[in-house]
């Protein structure tokens, strides 16, 4: 689905490209831009690191046609900016789509990321307060999401890999367990509202809700705050944690670690971790879905009497037989040599066959291909009426 983040970037001008161009263009600009951003080749270079991030995240929505059209069509109907109602209805004050989207998206979650995780809110929390149904607020509460990207070669993409992931983010503090309260002590129920973390007040046939103002909405009082943390419970760290990262991964997709993020609140359980994918692309392999492609290109000789030809694959070279008479274009499939599956098979490497014709001949080889021509027969062009 088109995520809020999505409709907040121009991904066409990212990727310097027109709103119409086809995806033979976008795949293209997008490997020149790879190329001259990649970290390779910008070593300590924060500003090119991050435009890497951003022409990845436009190829990975405009390459895939479905995420294209969804955003094409979200961008198009936001585009028409602010809707205004009938003036003859009352000339009410214009709002935008966008912010309606914002709300929705900050009731999940990471405050707005849309993992669809974590709690709800919206409009069932609005008239479940105003009814007094809201849900409970107060106790433990769960720890914030973390989003971290981490950039992979192609090879380690499809294959898979191990890799080192440091992130400095909250931790639970090691003095107080992340309860808050100074060793030797424990926070203590609020008197307020009695652990509930809501105050609830009655007037007329309605019940009207709202945090607690002693406990500020969790149900517990720490009164001798941990002197590490100040009552937080949670303190700044560096965290150094090995990631394995799956064999078939693609570029963009997100990673759920769970409980790897940020320590809850008073002892809540732990948000999760979302290592995001950046993938580089390769010299010369491109992924279809779970297939390898490789353009291998050949001689008219080896085109025209076949060969047994040596050809790379991401683990080890293996050798396919090009068959006589292979014209340019020709596709051949080496099964199992593509993009391993959840499901335990893997994909295949398509080789497409590049007949490579010299752009100047010695007199020798003029001679030959001369004489060789009286022995071949003409190509065939009666269905184009041209002969």
């Amino acid at each position: 689905m088109v995520s809020r983040d999505w409709m907040e970037k121009d991904f066409y001008k990212v990727l310097g490209v027109s709103k119409d161009a086809p995806t033979a263009d976008i795949k293209k600009a997008y490997r020149q831009l790879a190329r001259d951003l990649h970290p390779d080749h910008n070593p300590d270079n924060p500003k090119a690191e991050e435009r890497f991030k951003e022409v990845s995240e436009a190829y990975n929505v405009l390459a895939d046609d479905k995420k294209r059209k969804e955003y094409d069509d979200m961008r198009s109907l936001l585009g028409a900016g602010s809707f205004r109602r009938d003036a003859r209805m009352g000339g009410a004050q214009p709002f935008d789509l966008s912010d309606l989207l914002g709300n929705a998206s900050r009731g999940a979650g990471m405050g707005g990321g849309g993992f669809g995780g974590g709690d709800s809110s919206g409009f069932g929390d609005l008239f479940g307060n105003l009814f007094g149904q809201g849900r409970r607020r107060g106790g433990p509460s769960k720890g914030r999401d973390v989003e971290a990207s981490v950039t992979l070669s192609f090879s380690d993409a499809v294959l898979g890999t191990t890799i080192p992931l440091t992130l400095r983010a909250p931790g639970v503090c090691d003095t107080c367990h992340g309860n808050g309260a100074a060793p030797g002590t424990t926070p203590e129920t609020c008197g307020t509202c009695h652990g509930l973390g809501m105050v609830t007040t009655n007037q007329g046939a309605f019940s009207f809700s709202e945090p607690c103002k002693d406990c500020q909405g969790v149900g517990t009082i720490v009164k001798d705050k941990c002197p590490e943390c100040k009552g937080t419970g949670g303190v700044t760290k560096t965290r150094t944690m090995t990631v394995r990262i799956p064999a078939g991964v693609h570029n963009g997709q997100r990673i759920r670690l769970a409980g790897r993020g940020e320590p809850g609140d008073r002892g809540g359980p732990t948000g999760d971790l979302y290592v995001i994918i950046v993938v580089t692309p390769h010299e010369f392999f491109e992924r279809r879905e779970d297939d390898l492609t490789l353009r291998l290109p050949i001689s008219f000789a080896e085109a025209a009497l076949g060969a047994d030809i040596r050809v790379p694959t991401l683990d080890a070279p293996i050798t396919m037989r090009v068959p006589p008479g292979s014209p340019s274009g020709r596709v051949l499939r080496a099964r199992g040599r593509g993009v391993p599956r959840r499901d335990g098979t893997t994909g295949d490497l398509l080789v497409t066959l590049e007949v490579e014709v010299p752009a100047t001949l010695s007199p020798e080889a003029r001679e030959t291909v001369e004489k060789l021509a009286t022995q071949l027969p003409p190509a065939d062009r009666h269905e184009l009426g041209a002969d």
